[in-house]
């Protein structure tokens, strides 16, 4: 089991700035989408990138840099 990582409103909106535009490059979508659904949410590539976080599934991670330990 995978332990949740808590990303920050920042985080959050790159990696889906980073994925709405790799799916408006036409990158495939990496959830289910009938042609009813695309509709409604007007085939708008930040909306399918909000479903896509939800589900847990924008291949994208995240590397936080380690504090550095000073010498005394």
């Amino acid at each position: 089991m995978e332990k949740e990582i808590k990303l920050t409103k920042y985080e959050k909106a790159r990696m889906l700035g980073a994925r709405s535009m790799q799916i408006a490059m036409g990158a495939p979508f990496l959830v289910e989408l009938d042609d009813a659904a695309l509709q409604k949410i007007n085939y708008n590539p930040i909306e399918i990138a909000k479903l896509e976080y939800s589900k847990g599934v924008i291949p994208l991670t995240v590397k936080r840099p380690m504090p550095v330990r000073k010498k005394k």
